[in-house]
């Protein structure tokens, strides 16, 4: 599973440089794949692929968010997730439409940073 910040942040920042994968983003700020990550080319649904430099649109505007794809929970750096282990008002939480066991969450990471 993923966290997700709720609309609860008072985007006070704490949680972006917690995060070992860089996915978590300030509102308004595009995202990319590469960023904090060994991935050099992402492979889309459609069977494109793009280059995990190129900019994308933020998920939020108004607050800090999470990056679903890149979140691992932590999973193989942390024993909980540092995002919310740091937030101040308890607004980093399981993304219910994101649920991964252990073993996929590990997955990712190993895809993440080429392992």
């Amino acid at each position: 599973m993923a966290i997700i910040i709720t609309d609860e942040c008072i985007n006070c920042g704490a949680c972006e440089p917690e995060c070992p994968n860089t996915a978590i983003y300030e509102g308004g700020v595009e995202w990319t794949w590469a960023g904090g990550t060994a991935l050099t080319a992402i492979e889309l649904e459609d069977g494109s692929s793009m280059d995990a430099k190129t900019p994308v649109e933020p998920v939020s505007e108004e607050f800090y968010y999470i990056v679903p794809d890149k979140c691992t929970e932590c999973t193989g750096f942390h024993e909980e997730p540092q995002c919310a282990a740091v937030c101040p008002v308890d607004c980093c939480v399981p993304d219910p439409d994101h649920e991964e066991d252990n073993e996929t969450l590990l997955a990712k990471k190993a895809w993440l940073h080429a392992e």
